[in-house]
Parts: structure tokens; sequence; C-alpha cells
């Protein structure tokens, strides 16, 4: 147990430039506030001490601002960062080695039965404000970009981007537009691009057919 909590406070000076020493996190931190949090609701659901351990996590999420169902189950060494307005659900699996930054939701679909949220394997990370719904696997090394909505299962080593989400990068071959905080693809832009597009050549085509018509009525007979 120490050392699994010496852990939680270790990834956040790995990863965290601006976190100087471990007393800093221990008392600064809301993210290693709610895992700490987490892990001891966690423990007193598997003792199916389900009312206390809800109260509890609600108690966290006040002071948080995180919000982790006592039934997840979270590996070692998660870095949750700024991590104001995270979800984490009952049913989500988080592995080892997982980064989720501020507004990210790891929540289900409906009201369905059984495991309904993501399963998330070692080293994904999770920028700011994706979404991933559903019960789905997320494939270890991956990363899931700004914004995003992930509703279907993501590779390896990929790189996902876009509402809905779409992988971008396998294995580190471009398959469109690499991970871009500042410049994500949107789809509604993109349609009325096209639409922009069609309309312009079809104002040339009206134009053409205007003056060939004009030259016809133009023409002695």
């Amino acid at each position: 147990m120490f050392k699994t909590l010496k852990n939680d406070v270790d990834v956040v000076l790995d990863q965290d430039p601006a976190a100087r020493n471990r007393l800093e996190v221990m008392i600064n931190y809301s993210g290693v506030h709610a895992i700490w949090s987490h892990r001891l609701n966690h423990w007193l659901w598997n003792k199916k001490l389900f009312f206390v351990a809800r109260f509890l996590s609600q108690v966290s999420r006040f002071f948080t601002g995180i919000e982790i169902h006592p039934g997840a189950k979270i590996g070692q060494r998660l870095f949750i960062d700024h991590g104001m307005g995270v979800v984490i659900g009952e049913t989500c699996e988080i592995g080892d080695n997982v980064t989720i930054f501020q507004g990210v939701t790891l929540g289900g679909t409906g009201k369905e039965k059984g495991k309904r949220h993501p399963t998330l394997e070692d080293h994904v990370l999770v920028a700011t404000g994706a979404k991933v719904l559903g019960s789905m696997v997320i494939g270890k090394h991956a990363r899931i970009g700004a914004g995003s909505v992930v509703l279907k299962e993501v590779p390896p080593n990929s790189t996902v981007v876009g509402i809905p989400g779409r992988v971008v990068v396998q294995d580190g071959v471009k398959i469109g537009n690499d991970l871009d905080h500042s410049n994500l693809p949107d789809p509604v832009s993109d349609k009325f691009r096209s639409l922009e597009q069609e309309l312009i050549r079809v104002k040339k085509e009206l134009k053409q057919l205007k003056r060939e018509q004009e030259k016809k009525e133009g023409t002695p007979n």
C-alpha cells in the first residue's frame, strides 16, 4: 500500500515540471488526493460497504472536483493533471502509467448493464476535454486528442482526434493529421467548406450556360 501511495506521488514529479518536491505534491495536488481517496473507497466497495464508499467518493468529489466511482479499477502511477471536471465511471479499468487531463469523461452511453465504461490499457494519454464513452478498449500507448469524442475501440500505439474520434496515426505511420491540440479536425466546418466549393462549381457552370444561351440568342437566323 505504501509503495502504491509513493508511486502516486512520484508520477507527478516525473510528469509535471511545476512539481518541486513530494511534500508539495501531497498537500497541493487534488489529483493525488482524488486517487488516494479512491483507493480507500475501492477497498470499501470490494468489502460490499457500498453506501459508505459512495458517500466518501462524493465527499472527495466536493473537495477535488474529480469524480471517481468507487467501483472503478485503477492501476499504478495514474496521473490526473489539473483534474477539475474529470469523471471516471463505475466499470472503468485503468492500467499503469496512464495520464488524464482536466475535463475528461470516461463514461457510458446509456442504461446498459454490466461492463459499460472504457478500459484504458497501460501508457494511455487522454487530453483535455476528451470523452471516451462506452465499453471499449483503448490500446497501450494510445493518445486521445483534446476535445475528441471516442465511441469505438482504439488500437495500440494510435493517435485519435475529432468528433467522432478517428485514428490519424498508428504505429508511427500517419493516417491523417497528427495530434495537435490547437488544430483538431472539425467535421462540421469541413462539410461547410465542401458545400461552398460545390456552390462555386455550380455557379461557374450556370455562368457558362448563360453565356452560351446569350450567344445563341444573339446569332441571326
